[in-house]
């Protein structure tokens, strides 16, 4: 059983809508406008969205992109009911992630078929295992006798990954050595100062991790110990 948000400031609308998913074994909550919505969303979490288009307080285009932007939320399916035919409207919701985007007058059968389908896939998606990310830093060409220094190194860097006042004097701390005789060995070792390395290392981290998660640009920044995100990815 799914629990579906009916959002619309038409009552006639709210209980056929709400007719439509009781009767198909489904929770149903209804919401008179995007604002209050967007609060019952939070607290309910449901497994689908069906909202209007034009409402006061907050329309279905700014609830669209409160859901998709939010953490928890991003996730769940959003259809939107309008009674305007504006081309440029249905493309934004797309370009949202709303999963339908659905002109008045409907017929009830259209729609809850596509609740159905919806409902099917969001079920699927949700008993898929989740997929571990597996992150491998730069390799580096190294000789045997250097490998216990550099797994060091490394392993600093990475336990540190999230700080951006992590500097290069603590990275010598940790490694129990001179800050000058560290310099040498690892520029010696990868053609790069301890500054260099640090910086590459949390690069190499934060492309994987926009490769392989959901994580934004701006969260992968800051994840990676860059807290002006702007600085390192210019585009934002």
């Amino acid at each position: 059983m799914a629990t579906v948000l009916i959002v619309d400031d038409e009552p006639l609308i709210v209980d056929l809508l709400y007719d439509l998913v009781t009767d198909a074994g489904h929770t149903a909550i209804p919401a008179r406008n995007g604002q209050e919505a967007f609060g019952l969303a939070q607290q309910h979490r449901p497994s689908l969205i069906i909202s209007d288009v034009m409402m006061s307080h907050m329309d279905g285009i700014e609830l669209a992109k409160r859901v998709k932007k939010h953490a928890t939320l991003s996730a769940t399916p959003v259809v939107l009911l309008t009674a305007v035919g504006d081309e440029e409207m249905q493309l934004e919701s797309y370009r949202l992630g709303v999963s339908d985007y659905i002109q008045k007058p409907f017929t009830f059968e259209i729609l809850a078929s596509r609740i159905k389908n919806i409902l099917a896939q969001q079920k699927q998606v949700n008993q898929k295992p989740p997929k571990f990310i597996e992150v491998n830093p730069s390799e580096i060409e190294i000789m045997p006798a250097d490998e216990d220094f550099l797994r060091q190194v490394l392993a600093v860097v990475e336990k540190n990954m999230g700080n951006p006042e992590f500097t290069v004097e603590e990275l010598s701390k940790e490694l129990y050595m001179h800050r000058a005789g560290m310099y040498r060995k690892l520029l010696s070792l990868t053609g790069k100062t301890p500054i260099e390395f640090i910086r590459q290392i949390r690069l190499k981290r934060g492309a994987q991790l926009l490769e392989k998660s959901g994580l934004t640009i701006a969260e992968v920044a800051y994840e990676v110990g860059f807290n002006n995100p702007k600085k390192v990815f210019p585009v934002l």
